[in-house]
């Protein structure tokens, strides 16, 4: 039995939800999400909450019962509150500025990056060096996390580059001096 799959997706005031041919849609203060629900599972829409309940009992099926109700809580979720992830720039000289939509970034390289945030995701610059990204969908502002952080990855040996907040880079010892 699937734990995650048993418990409800409790439903905030202000949140309304449909299922339509597959597609679960959920309409909230900080936008519309829909997501294409895997099959196998029924899903029960209430007043209250969502439930989740398998179709037969197979190992496939018990499996596409916790990602369907992980899928249902995330777009909940996004959609009454939100996701936040902050970012930080470690390294002499690493900034990023805020032009509108796009991000622009002096990472190292002779020229600064500009990178374009994608619709639905805002960022704020709290210093020269911390970003906060903001978006109700959980993917889309993973996949943009991910992107930034690609723009120059932490460097295990100085630790310098953009990282997680919080993420601890592990170290490694650089060459031994002459002996």
């Amino acid at each position: 039995m699937s734990r995650i799959g048993k418990k409800p997706v409790p439903l905030p005031k202000g949140v309304k939800v449909k299922l339509e041919e597959g597609k679960l849609k959920v309409t909230g203060p900080l936008g519309s999400l829909e997501q294409l629900m895997p099959p196998r599972v029924n899903i029960n829409i209430g007043s209250a909450d969502i439930r989740m309940e398998p179709v037969d009992d197979s190992r496939l099926t018990r499996s596409y019962w916790g990602l369907a109700r992980t899928l249902a809580a995330n777009m909940v979720t996004g959609a009454s509150e939100g996701f936040t992830r902050v970012l930080e720039l470690v390294g002499t000289g690493y900034k990023v500025e805020s032009k509108g939509d796009t991000l622009v970034f002096n990472v190292g390289y002779s020229v600064p990056v500009e990178f374009p945030l994608p619709k639905g995701i805002t960022a704020t610059v709290e210093k020269a060096n911390r970003i906060e990204l903001k978006g109700a969908d959980k993917e889309q502002l993973g996949q943009t996390v991910a992107v930034i952080r690609q723009l120059r990855p932490p460097d295990p040996y100085k630790g310098k580059g953009i990282k997680l907040a919080g993420e601890v880079i592990r170290r490694k010892v650089g060459k031994a001096g002459g002996r």
